[in-house]
């Protein structure tokens, strides 16, 4: 009985059930569009450090995974070749151009060698020292084409698209890079591929006699760095979302809840005067609550789905993950902060006066 009390309830009052679910869908879909993009991003750099090929990544000691800025010189690449069962090493030089978005140098020769090469769909490789390749998402989003003239950090032009998946969305010439930005025989970082997985402790252990404090890691080891916890302010910013939606969802059920209170003191008084107790009353309400709760986080993981196809063509770039294993957070979010807000409106129905509620006009 009174499941169908609270459903006929919900159903008495559409357009106010309809907007609540749906407030409280979007504290769903913003937590798990947040996410969702952190992973999204996160695996693509891991998909472009693994497409490289290489076994060991060299890094100089001051660098960290969330910046690119430091260098360190090349002639650590011969150095790298010279360490028995190392079969290719390549430097690489990221000159980053905006907050986002950086152009890789590459030799692209040596690249080919360790990578299996660069799938190159329009145009041709670079050839001239203002010549850039750019990766097929890349060249989508920006409306590029092979011949086009293209100003990203210096006045380019794009002399073919690649496949998207190995290091990076922007190739120039290594030689061409250093002397553009006057970065002269430096690099960012050091790939190198190894005869046999056997042999990819030993060299990582010669490596360290030879490079001591230099950053030195299997690739295993260094796709591990790619979480969450390596950017600062990545889970500053998710707990600030987090709280901010449990709060909307708060706060909408409070507004909804308490006008539901308001409009219904005479249905509240007929109940006390059937002989329904405080807790029967609080029990409607918070039964109505977890229902908008639960019929807004099923909206809400749905819309996450269009959230996704949204980024795919506004900011393909930036892909987003579907995170199932946050359903049951966002769940316990959208349930307890709706709980939390349907408190107070609750406790103000369970404490009215039959007489006085039956009298109300």
């Amino acid at each position: 009985m009174i499941h169908r009390l609270v459903f006929e309830n919900l159903k008495h009052r559409p357009v106010r059930t309809l907007l609540s679910v749906v407030l409280i869908s979007a504290q769903v879909t913003m937590i798990l569009t947040l996410v969702g993009l952190t992973r999204g991003v996160l695996g693509n750099m891991q998909k472009r450090a693994k497409g490289t090929g290489a076994d060991v990544v060299i890094r100089p000691p001051e660098s960290n995974i969330a910046s690119m800025s430091s260098t360190f010189s090349e002639k650590h690449v011969g150095l790298v070749r010279q360490v028995p069962h190392v079969s290719v090493a390549t430097g690489v030089l990221v000159h980053p151009v905006s907050n986002f978005d950086t152009i890789t140098g590459i030799d692209w020769d040596e690249f080919s060698k360790m990578s299996g090469g660069l799938e190159v769909l329009e145009g041709k490789r670079f050839e001239k020292p203002d010549d850039l390749v750019v990766g097929r998402v890349f060249a989508k989003q920006r409306k590029l084409s092979a011949g086009m003239p293209f100003v990203f950090g210096h006045k380019w032009n794009v002399a073919g698209i690649v496949e998207e998946g190995k290091l990076s969305a922007t190739f120039a010439d290594l030689r061409a890079l250093q002397d553009i930005f006057v970065e002269p025989n430096k690099i960012t970082m050091v790939y190198a591929k190894v005869d046999e997985a056997k042999n990819i402790n030993p060299v990582i252990a010669s490596l360290k006699e030879q490079l001591p404090g230099y950053q030195i890691y299997s690739m295993e080891e260094f796709l591990s760095l790619f979480t969450a916890d390596a950017y600062p302010l990545i889970l500053p910013f998710t707990r600030v979302v987090v709280a901010v939606a449990a709060i909307i969802g708060l706060l909408v059920v409070f507004l909804s809840m308490y006008m539901a209170v308001l409009e219904r003191t005479r249905e509240i008084g007929i109940l006390k005067a059937m002989g329904a107790s405080p807790r029967y009353v609080l029990g409607i309400l918070f039964r109505e609550t977890i229902v908008l709760a639960l019929a807004g986080t099923v909206l809400g993981i749905g819309l996450a789905y269009g959230t996704r196809a949204l980024m795919a063509v506004v900011a393909p770039n930036m892909p987003q993950d579907i995170v199932p294993d946050w359903y049951p957070w966002v769940t316990l979010i959208a349930v307890g902060g709706s709980m939390v807000g349907a408190i107070y409106p609750g406790l103000k129905a369970a404490r009215q006066d039959a007489i006085e509620a039956l009298a109300y006009d």
